[in-house]
């Protein structure tokens, strides 16, 4: 796994969480102290900051780790939350660039979140209605 010393930490309480989400709610700024001296974080932080905030706003336990730059495939699938053999036809189909250690494939960490990002708004794109209403009837 790419996740080197992950760090979980539990939902917040109810009250808690929903204080913390009306907080949230259209926050811009997001401003941190370190030892009384103030830190405004950058625009990728402040997302990736807010966006655990959220999760723990609405009482979602949340995990905290790094990810190395290059991936092995096992890696690279389960921070997609894909299959490995998935992520490997994808690879040979040339849909995720992959570069090779002797015989080992490695998948940039960029080239998979291009491609959640990807999926992310083909899914914004798709019919409201979702998958199954354009499944032909009578078919599931």
């Amino acid at each position: 796994m790419a996740l080197r010393a992950p760090r979980v930490t539990p939902g917040l309480p109810a009250e808690e969480a929903q204080g913390l989400a009306r907080s949230l709610q259209d926050s811009n700024d997001i401003t941190v102290f370190v030892d009384g001296t103030v830190h405004r974080l950058p625009a990728t932080a402040r997302d990736a900051v807010v966006d655990m905030l959220q999760r723990l706003g609405r009482g979602e336990a949340v995990s905290v780790s790094s990810v190395e730059e290059m991936l092995t495939t096992s890696q690279a699938a389960e921070l997609a939350g894909i299959s490995h053999t998935y992520l490997r036809n994808m690879t040979d189909r040339g849909e995720i660039p992959v570069e090779y250690r002797g015989t080992h494939r490695r998948i940039r960490l960029g080239a998979i979140m291009a491609w959640l990002e990807t999926q992310k708004a083909q899914k914004k794109g798709a019919d409201p209605a979702g998958p199954a209403a354009e499944e032909p009837a009578g078919q599931a």
